[in-house]
């Protein structure tokens, strides 16, 4: 284990961060400096506003992102988002493991982007590791979607609602069920 590197870099490169990590401290801390935002993003009624929040949040400009709140976000440094994109209500973010949107992405309402697991082994479970997900241009990920740790979903594919994505989308398909498979070619 690596311990000279920071515990954020750690989990975007997939090590299993323990609970006695001398810097587990550190993400408590980012976690409630971004709760601090998420209130004052969830409470505005400003599209301005809440753009400039969540620009805040992921430490970069944002062009042409409309977000329907309230959404959640546990650390908003390794979320990327690119141009227009919707984010409809009620979506949950967890980045630790990077998260990149790219453009023209629709995402609707009750979505979560899971980049964080445990380890399987019990002596172990108490152990974080991150896996980023990617959702590549044009996609759709339909209302109450799960995408799970270490996922790519395809341009221009489509996630149906209620589905839970534990493998890579290919381009041009559409994917539902438990666990998500191809439904057809669009």
């Amino acid at each position: 284990m690596s311990f000279n590197k920071d515990i954020f870099a750690r989990l975007r490169n997939g090590e299993t961060i323990m609970p006695d990590d001398p810097e587990i401290h550190k993400l408590l801390q980012a976690s409630y400096e971004v709760k601090k935002q998420l209130i004052l993003l969830n409470t505005s009624t400003e599209p301005d506003e809440i753009l400039k929040i969540l620009s805040e949040i992921v430490g970069e400009k944002l062009e042409n992102v409309a977000v329907f709140t309230p959404i959640y976000i546990n650390y908003g440094k390794h979320l990327s988002i690119g141009k227009n994109v919707f984010i409809n209500f009620d979506c949950t973010f967890l980045t630790l493991g990077g998260i990149t949107i790219e453009d023209d992405v629709l995402i609707g309402p009750k979505v979560s982007l899971i980049t964080e697991n445990h380890p399987l082994e019990p002596q172990h479970r108490k152990g974080l590791i991150g896996k980023s997900i990617h959702i590549k241009k044009n996609a759709w990920i339909g209302a109450s979607a799960t995408i799970l740790p270490g996922v790519t979903i395809g341009e221009n594919s489509v996630v149906a609602a209620g589905a839970v994505v534990s493998k890579d989308v290919p381009d041009n398909v559409v994917v539902g069920g438990i666990p998500a498979k191809i439904i057809k070619t669009i």
